[in-house]
C-alpha cells in the first residue's frame, strides 16, 4: 500500500493514514500538513487537509494538529443531506469531542444513537466504531477535535479510523 501512495497509484483512507503515523511515530497532521520549523503553525481558512470526501459533498477537513505524543486534532466536518460517515475504532485512550456549528447530525457510538442540533456538543469514547449521520434535508457542520494519547508509543492499540 504504502508504494502505490508514494507512487500517487491510490489515495489512501484515512484509516491507512492513521496506522501509517502510528508506525511512524507521528501525528496524522505530520504526514499532511507542510514541515513548519517555528512552534506556531497558522492554517487559513481553505487551507486544511481534506482527508474525507463524501459522495453527497460532504467533506472532513483536519485543519490543525498537535505533535507526538499526545496528540489532538482539529476537524472540521460538512455532511450532505443524507450522508454519512463510518468510523473504524480508534486506539485506546482516544477521546472526540464535537460541536454542531450549523444544522443537525445523528452520531451512533456503542449502540446508542445521540440526536444534536447546532450548538450542541457531544463527547465520547473513540474505542468503539462509530458514525456521524445526517439524516435530514439540510447541510450540517461540525467542528470536531481528537485526542489520541500515545502516538507512536511500542505498545498502542493499532485499531484507528
Amino acid at each position: 500500500m504504502l508504494v502505490n501512495v508514494e507512487q500517487g497509484a491510490v489515495n489512501p483512507s484515512v484509516g491507512t493514514l492513521l496506522r501509517l503515523s502510528d508506525a511512524l511515530g507521528v501525528g496524522l497532521p505530520a504526514l499532511v500538513e507542510p514541515p513548519a520549523p517555528a512552534t506556531v503553525m497558522l492554517t487559513r481558512r481553505g487551507d486544511g487537509a481534506v482527508l474525507w470526501s463524501g459522495e453527497l459533498g460532504g467533506r472532513g477537513v483536519l485543519v490543525g494538529g498537535t505533535k507526538p505524543p499526545d496528540v489532538v486534532e482539529l476537524w472540521d466536518w460538512t455532511l450532505a443531506a443524507g450522508e454519512r460517515h463510518d468510523s473504524e475504532a480508534h486506539a485506546a485512550g482516544t477521546e472526540e469531542l464535537l460541536e454542531v456549528q450549523e444544522g443537525a447530525i445523528v452520531v451512533e457510538v456503542g449502540g446508542r444513537e445521540y440526536e444534536l442540533d447546532t450548538g450542541d456538543a457531544l463527547t465520547f469514547s473513540g474505542e468503539a466504531a462509530h458514525a456521524y449521520c445526517n439524516p435530514h434535508d439540510l447541510p450540517a457542520r461540525f467542528s470536531l477535535a481528537v485526542f489520541e494519547p500515545g502516538v507512536g508509543v511500542s505498545g498502542r492499540n493499532g485499531a484507528l479510523r
